[in-house]
C-alpha cells in the first residue's frame, strides 16, 4: 500500500460534477465542489468501491480447490482491486464435508494474517451443499454432495470459519429447511434461495422463516419450466427477497434482466459469480468441480458436455455495469449502485453510505469510453491499493 491519501479529485458518479474528496484516518472527511484547473473532460469518474457477494475465485486463485493454495485469498484480493472491488465474499460451493471445512479454515486463516492483504474480505458465502440434486437447478455443483440441511454440520463449518460465514445459499425443498433457516437468521447469517426446485409453498415458507435473498436469480434452473407456477416467478413475486443477478450478457437475456430490474427495483443487486478462470485465456479446462468446462473467446464459460449449462462467470462487476448501461436498462449511477452501495447496505457493511462524509474511503476512479469501464485507481480505507493511470490530483 502507498501512503495516506488526503485528497482525491473526480467527477461524482451521481451529480456529474467535479468534486474533491478529503480523506482523514481512512474515512471521508469532506466532499466539496472542485474549482479545478483541469478540463472536466480530463477527470476520471469517482464512485464508491464495488461490493461482490459471490466470488468463487479469480485469476487462478480458487476458493474451491482443496487444499486452497497458500496466498490465494491475498492474491485474489489484490487482483480484484484492479477491478474496483473493495469488499467481497469468497464463495465456497458444494463439496464433501471435509473439503468444505478445509476451505473455510483456509480462508479464515488468511483473514488472520496481514490486514492489508485481506481487507476486502467482508465474510464468506457458503453456496451449498444444501441445494437441489436435480439436473438444471444444481448447475455445475456435484450431485453426489447435494443434501438436506444439517444444523450441527453447519455449526461445525461456522466454527472452522471462525464465524465468518455471513451468507448461505440453499434450497428450501428439503425437509427441515424451515427450522434451519430460522437458526441461521438467529445467528445473523443471511439466507439466500438458490439452486432450487422448490415449490411456491416451500419458497413462501422459507421467506416467512427469514430468507432474504435470491442467488443469481434466473440461473441454476431447469432448461424448461411450467409456465406457472415456478420457482422463478415465485421469487420474483416475493417482495421480501432481494434478487442477485449476473448481468454479463450470457447468464440472462436482456428481456429477463429488464423484468427482474422492473419488478425488484432497489432490491436488485449485481454479482459476478466469478470463478478462478476469470482473467484466463480462452480454451478448455478441467475443473475439479463440474468437470470439463469451456471458456469461449467471447467470455462465456459453459460445461463441455452441455453448452446450455453455464459453469459460472468470468466477467467482473464493471462488465455487468457496462452491459446494463449499454442496453439502456439502467443509468450509470443506478447500475453502479446495484454493485456497490446496495449490496453494502443489504449486508450492513460500514461502506453502505457510499460517497458520504464519515464513510470509509473505499473509492474507485474510472474512465468510461463507449460504455466500457476502465478502472483507473482503487482506494481501500483511504489507501491507494491500485493505480493504473495518473489522472487524479493527490496530495500526500
Amino acid at each position: 500500500m502507498l501512503g495516506n491519501v488526503t485528497t482525491v479529485e473526480g467527477i461524482h458518479y451521481r451529480t456529474k460534477e467535479p468534486v474533491t474528496i478529503h480523506i482523514e484516518h481512512g474515512r471521508i472527511k469532506d466532499i466539496q465542489p472542485t474549482a479545478s484547473k483541469h478540463n472536466k473532460d480530463l477527470l476520471p469518474w469517482v464512485a464508491p468501491g464495488l461490493v461482490d457477494l459471490q466470488i468463487n475465485g479469480y485469476f487462478g486463485s480458487d476458493f474451491n480447490t482443496i487444499p486452497i493454495a497458500e496466498g490465494s485469498v491475498e492474491r485474489a484480493t489484490r487482483e480484484l482491486w484492479k477491478e474496483g472491488v473493495t469488499s467481497y465474499y469468497p464463495t465456497v460451493i458444494t463439496n464433501g464435508d471435509e473439503e468444505i471445512e478445509q476451505a473455510l479454515k483456509s480462508i479464515a486463516a488468511a483473514c488472520e494474517g496481514d490486514p492489508a492483504s485481506h481487507a476486502g474480505v467482508a465474510g464468506i458465502h457458503l453456496e451449498g451443499p444444501f441445494i437441489s440434486p436435480e439436473d438444471g437447478p444444481r448447475g455445475a455443483h456435484d450431485k453426489s454432495y447435494a443434501k438436506a440441511p444439517s444444523w450441527p454440520l453447519f455449526q461445525r463449518w461456522q466454527e472452522a470459519a471462525q464465524g465468518r460465514i455471513k451468507i448461505i445459499t440453499l434450497s428450501p425443498e428439503w425437509p427441515g429447511s424451515i427450522e434451519f433457516i430460522e437458526n441461521c437468521v438467529d445467528q445473523g447469517v443471511t439466507v439466500s434461495i438458490g439452486h432450487t426446485s422448490a415449490s411456491a409453498e416451500q419458497i413462501e415458507a422459507a421467506v416467512k422463516a427469514g430468507a432474504r435473498m435470491s442467488t443469481h436469480l434466473g440461473n441454476g434452473a431447469h432448461l424448461m419450466l411450467p409456465r406457472h407456477p415456478n420457482y422463478i416467478w415465485e421469487q420474483l413475486s416475493q417482495d421480501a427477497l432481494t434478487a442477485c443477478i449476473i448481468a454479463d450478457g450470457f447468464h440472462l437475456p436482456e428481456s429477463v434482466l429488464k423484468v427482474i430490474l422492473r419488478t425488484k427495483g432497489e432490491r436488485a443487486l449485481l454479482v459476478s459469480d466469478a470463478v478462478y478462470l476469470s482473467g484466463m485465456a480462452p480454451g478448455m479446462y478441467d475443473n475439479h468441480i463440474g468437470g470439463r468446462v469451456v471458456l469461449t473467446p467471447e467470455g462465456r464459460l459453459h460445461l463441455a458436455e452441455n453448452p446450455g449449462l453455464l459453469a459460472g462467470s468470468v466477467q467482473l462487476l464493471p462488465w455487468g455495469i457496462s452491459h446494463l448501461v449499454k442496453c439502456g436498462m439502467a443509468a450509470l449511477e443506478e447500475a453502479w449502485d446495484m454493485a456497490s452501495v446496495r449490496p453494502s447496505a443489504f449486508m450492513k457493511l460500514p461502506s453502505q453510505n457510499g460517497l458520504a462524509v464519515g464513510s470509509p474511503a473505499d473509492l474507485v476512479l474510472f474512465e468510461q469510453k463507449n460504455h466500457s469501464i476502465a478502472i483507473v485507481q482503487t482506494y481501500k480505507q483511504g489507501q491507494r491499493v491500485f493505480h493504473s493511470i495518473a489522472s487524479t490530483k493527490e496530495e500526500e
